[in-house]
């Protein structure tokens, strides 16, 4: 395996999601996403603390395993492309059940030849 693949995790990403990067401002006031695309996951819905990136101690309501680095404040749906309604993809935050990535962890893994990844969504 190669660096920068996810390795501890990477024979359990079964599932299907839909990754949305960070937003940037549009100049208007409001916010664009880049295109989505769909990625393999493990995402399990349970609670977890953790921390964000300004160091506040939160509470996910899921928990995703990854291959990919994702950014922090990039959405996540559960699903595939063909899942959501025509339009949707362009405003994530609209669609039930896509949940913002709030923090995000990317560590070497036990044996050094990879990278493992976590993401934690509200």
């Amino acid at each position: 395996m190669s660096p920068g693949r996810s390795t501890r995790f990477s024979h359990n990403l079964k599932d299907d999601a839909v990754y949305w990067g960070s937003p940037v401002p549009n100049g208007s006031g409001g916010r664009t996403y880049a295109d989505p695309i769909e990625i393999k996951v493990d995402w399990e819905d349970r609670q977890e603390m953790f921390r964000d990136a300004a160091g506040q101690e939160l509470r996910s309501s899921a928990v995703v395993y990854c291959s990919q680095d994702l950014e922090e404040d990039g959405v996540l749906f559960f699903g595939t492309l063909a899942d959501l309604d025509s339009g949707q993809e362009a405003d994530p935050l609209t669609i039930k059940n896509a949940r913002e990535i709030k923090g995000f962890q990317k560590v070497p893994s036990l044996k050094r030849d990879g990278y493992d990844r976590k993401a934690w969504l509200r």
